[in-house]
C-alpha cells in the first residue's frame, strides 16, 4: 500500500500549530494601533494596511500591531 499523498502518515504533519503562524492566521480586527517598538509611537491602524509596512513618522524604525507588542 503506497502512502504518498497520505497526510495522516506519521512524520507528514505540519507540526505544532498546523503551520498557521501568528495568531492562527487570523486578523486583529478592525481599530488597534501600530507601535513602535523602539521609541513607543502610536498611530491608528488603517484597515487592509498592515503596520510592518509602515515606518515610524519620528524614528523610522519598523512599526508592528499593538497586539504583538503586547505578547512580547
Amino acid at each position: 500500500m503506497s502512502t504518498s499523498g497520505n497526510n495522516d502518515a506519521p512524520g507528514r504533519g505540519l507540526g505544532y500549530g498546523g503551520g498557521h503562524g501568528r495568531n492562527r492566521g487570523g486578523s486583529f480586527g478592525v481599530g488597534g494601533y501600530c507601535v513602535c517598538a523602539k521609541c513607543g509611537t502610536k498611530i491608528p491602524h488603517q484597515q487592509g494596511v498592515k503596520c510592518t509596512t509602515l515606518k515610524c513618522p519620528k524614528c523610522g524604525h519598523t512599526m508592528i500591531r499593538e497586539e504583538l507588542l503586547k505578547k512580547s
